[in-house]
């Protein structure tokens, strides 16, 4: 098993500003585990003991809307730490979290937060900033969602997906989605997902196959994103 200290998924998250004996305890108690791909990491409404670090794959954290829907608010990257809502609050997560592929993480316990939270204040700024960062993402998503078009938010998501996982050598995106899940993240019915895909694709900004999408004119997904 890896410590902590010696991980380079501490360079990426908040455990960067945890001093050395902070991380040995760390390294000490976690428990690491792995998720197959569609497999619920937990649910929304249930309170988690402790937080996950996120050491590869990917996930997504979702929430049901009034319809009972589900409504993708966030993609998960390496080096995320998940469930810290609980671990400082006490209160049941707001989210559910689920694995798109195969998912490793650490799980640290919640005292092992808790501590360090309380007294080590480089840690606990770096958490207030995620803590801030997460409101400021949410708040844009919820303007992209009321100003933007759903060909806005889909070339937009498209973008992000790029952006965020990288592209193999034929510039077709590493992480796959369904049309489903790709509907829940720009918040619009499935069958209108599909056919927006099928306009870009017919105007040849990108290429689909199954799930893959390779992107063919990222100027033009561009210009459709601003709004131009």
């Amino acid at each position: 098993m890896s410590r902590c200290e010696q991980c380079l998924v501490k360079q990426f998250n908040n455990l960067n500003a945890l001093n050395k004996e902070e991380l040995k305890d760390i390294s000490d108690a976690k428990d690491v585990h792995v998720f197959k791909k569609g497999e619920i990491i937990f649910n929304e409404g249930k309170f988690v003991s402790g937080v996950y670090c996120i050491k590869d794959g990917v996930c997504k954290l979702s929430q049901l809307n009034a319809n009972g829907k589900e409504q993708i608010v966030k993609f998960s990257k390496k080096g995320d730490l998940i469930g810290y809502h609980s671990a400082i609050t006490n209160e049941a997560n707001t989210i559910t979290v689920t694995a798109l592929n195969e998912v490793s993480a650490c799980f640290i316990p919640q005292s092992l937060i808790k501590k360090p939270l309380e007294e080590n204040p480089k840690f606990s700024t770096a958490i207030f900033k995620t803590v801030c960062s997460d409101l400021k993402e949410a708040n844009n998503a919820i303007t992209n969602i009321s100003t933007n078009t759903v060909h806005q938010r889909m070339a937009d998501l498209i973008l992000f997906l790029k952006d965020t996982y990288g592209v193999t050598e034929d510039n077709t995106i590493k992480i796959q989605l369904s049309r489903k899940e790709i509907a829940s993240s720009v918040g619009t019915a499935t069958e209108s997902a599909i056919r927006i895909l099928s306009s870009f694709k017919k105007d040849k900004m990108i290429e689909l196959k199954g799930k893959s999408i390779t992107i063919l004119d990222e100027t033009e997904l561009l210009k459709i994103a601003e709004g131009m």
